[in-house]
């Protein structure tokens, strides 16, 4: 009989590429997935995969309540379902996959994305934090294996809570498809979330010096309000956001990018020491970027040069990082060449590896 996995997320399933690679190579491997997330307003129909999906309608969507109901649905669905193993993704899903796995004594599998209570809407808030911080510290240590995506956050980790986690980055498929793209138009790019902390106001502000197209692909909580910065800042005709892409489209507009934007604001350690997806997806894509000289990029970057890093996200260092790449040729195509060197070692083919280790050590 199969192994029986459901895997928990608080988003509406979409857009998460990491949870797609992930259940994809478990249900390739003769597991059977079920992927868990929720249904909102605006969610587009799901397309099909080779796992199960579902998504759980909330009465509501934002602050504590909506986590609360939510692992509430979640420990109900997990209840009734069957499963041998139950894998919460952040801490948001984990207090109902928890309490699910030691109510039928079943295994529980981490998988920390983010660090979760170093993230910035989190760390200001000391209440919420300490709540956070009290799920981390009394349930985690009790997963019977755990996986997270940079050795920066395995580290801290392992200080905190003596907990030994496993490293799954945020890799993408390794794939000939990118090596033929046409980058006749130009263009800067930025694809993700939309959201506070991720230095797009202040990419908006640089660009009015810079006579560059920039393509913003993603939405999140500040997608309004850039659009309308632009506006302010006279910069709309040459940004243009596309707003929610699907992620099976999404490479045809990376690859023909000629810079791509990995970028960060130092708020909380979450951010510090992140290895972001989009990081890969440019590198495999083979295409130049800026990144943040944060301790996983410049480690990174120390073993393939892919990126300029800069110091911060204020408006004067992303100009100039842009520039430095987009105005200077031997520069840009070196990192090119670094890039597709790269994607050769770093490679979701490779990290599936560890990911099927850690799910076969649960058997039995």
């Amino acid at each position: 009989m199969k192994t029986r996995v459901i895997s928990l997320v608080t988003n509406d399933l979409s857009q998460d590429q990491r949870m797609n690679r992930i259940c994809t190579a478990l249900a390739e491997n003769g597991y059977n997935v079920l992927l868990v997330g929720r249904y909102r307003k605006h969610s587009i129909p799901l397309r099909e995969k080779k796992f199960h999906q579902r998504r759980i309608r909330n009465f509501f969507n934002t602050g504590f309540l909506f986590y609360a109901e939510h692992n509430f649905r979640l420990f109900l669905l997990l209840i009734r379902a069957r499963f041998d193993v139950v894998n919460a993704n952040d801490l948001d899903t984990l207090p109902a996959a928890f309490l699910a796995a030691k109510i039928k004594r079943k295994k529980l599998v981490y998988d920390a994305h983010e660090y979760f209570t170093e993230q910035e809407e989190v760390v200001h808030r000391k209440l919420v934090k300490s709540v956070w911080k009290w799920i981390e510290r009394t349930m985690v240590p009790q997963s019977d294996a755990a996986y997270t995506v940079s050795k920066g956050y395995a580290e801290l980790f392992k200080k905190k809570y003596h907990v030994d986690f496993s490293i799954v980055r945020n890799v993408t498929r390794l794939s000939d498809r990118t090596l033929d793209c046409d980058r006749t138009e130009s263009y800067i790019l930025y694809q993700g979330s939309v959201n506070h902390g991720r230095g797009l106001p202040q990419l908006i502000e640089a660009m009015k010096n810079l006579q560059y197209k920039l393509i913003i692909c993603g939405i999140g909580d500040i997608y309004e309000d850039l659009k309308q910065l632009a506006i302010e800042y006279e910069v709309d005709h040459k940004v243009e956001f596309r707003g929610f892409v699907e992620p099976e489209d999404l490479p045809e507009i990376t690859c023909k990018a000629q810079l791509g934007l990995t970028i960060f604001d130092k708020e909380g350690l979450s951010h510090y020491h992140s290895l972001a997806n989009r990081f890969f997806d440019y590198i495999h894509a083979g295409i130049p970027q800026i990144a943040m000289d944060y301790p996983e990029y410049r480690k990174f970057n120390a073993e393939f040069e892919v990126a300029q890093l800069v110091a911060s996200t204020s408006p004067g260092d992303l100009e100039k990082g842009i520039r430095s790449i987009l105005e200077d040729d031997l520069l840009r195509s070196r990192l090119r060449n670094n890039a597709l060197e790269a994607r050769k070692k770093y490679n979701w083919q490779q990290n599936e590896k560890t990911l099927l280790d850690i799910y076969a050590s649960l058997e039995g």
